[in-house]
């Protein structure tokens, strides 16, 4: 188990160690999560609301690994990443290999539909409903019938240049900010309580044919959700 504090930068270095998706599907929104968004994501929870150290921990549509991986090596108990695409879990077991984490994680190649048990963090990267209206619900719904508390990322609603502005600035990487009328009302049908939403800036490089720019910039909300006590039996 990690007890020491590990540097942000430390972190980042680490995460910056997982490969990609070597044939990521739009249809999937196959987009690994930025080495600066995933640690700021990761430090959040291990450090500040210590939901990552000795904790058991899932991965919903975890991709190649990167927060399941940055889980393990912050000193959770047991990380298991899902993800309903065989090459992308496939490269994160090849990612755990060679960052010799693979005793640490179990990969999963499922549907999250399939998935049960109890968790005591879920973390989470879904898709943000622009190929499918509406995906990331269905991780929300997953998230809050497996864990205590949920870290999920979504696109914010909020498209600002002076809150971009913002976040780049000096010591301004992230700025708690209100939910989305929409989501609080949705976690909340769903048995969650939102204890916290940050945002910050996530940037996307140009990766398929219709992308127009080398790199798109965009402002994510990281929600933090805890499950209500009475919420599925618990």
């Amino acid at each position: 188990m990690q007890k020491r504090l590990i540097r942000k930068l430390d972190l980042e270095l680490v995460l910056s160690q997982v490969k990609p998706h070597p044939s990521p599907k739009p249809s999937l929104e196959q987009y690994t999560i930025p080495t600066d968004v995933a640690a700021k994501m990761l430090y959040i929870a291990a450090y500040i609301y210590d939901d990552i150290i000795g904790k058991m921990v899932l991965d919903l549509g975890c991709g190649t690994g990167r927060l399941a991986l940055g889980a393990a090596f912050l000193g959770a108990k047991k990380v298991v990443g899902v993800d309903i695409d065989k090459s992308a879990v496939m490269t994160a077991l090849e990612n755990s290999k060679r960052m010799e984490l693979r005793k640490k994680v179990q990969w999963v190649v499922t549907d999250i539909d399939a998935v049960k048990g109890n968790f005591d963090t879920v973390l989470q990267n879904p898709p943000f409903g622009v190929q499918k209206r509406g995906a990331d619900r269905k991780f929300i719904k997953k998230a809050l019938e497996t864990g205590k508390v949920v870290y999920s990322l979504h696109k914010s609603s909020n498209t600002k240049k002076d809150l971009i502005k913002k976040l780049r600035a000096k010591g301004k990487s992230i700025v708690q900010t209100h939910p989305s009328p929409f989501l609080q009302w949705f976690i909340e049908k769903h048995g969650g309580r939102i204890r916290d939403v940050y945002s910050m800036v996530m940037g996307i490089p140009y990766m398929f044919s219709f992308h127009k720019r080398k790199k798109h910039e965009f402002i994510v909300d990281l929600y933090i959700i805890e499950r209500k006590a009475n919420a599925h039996g618990n």
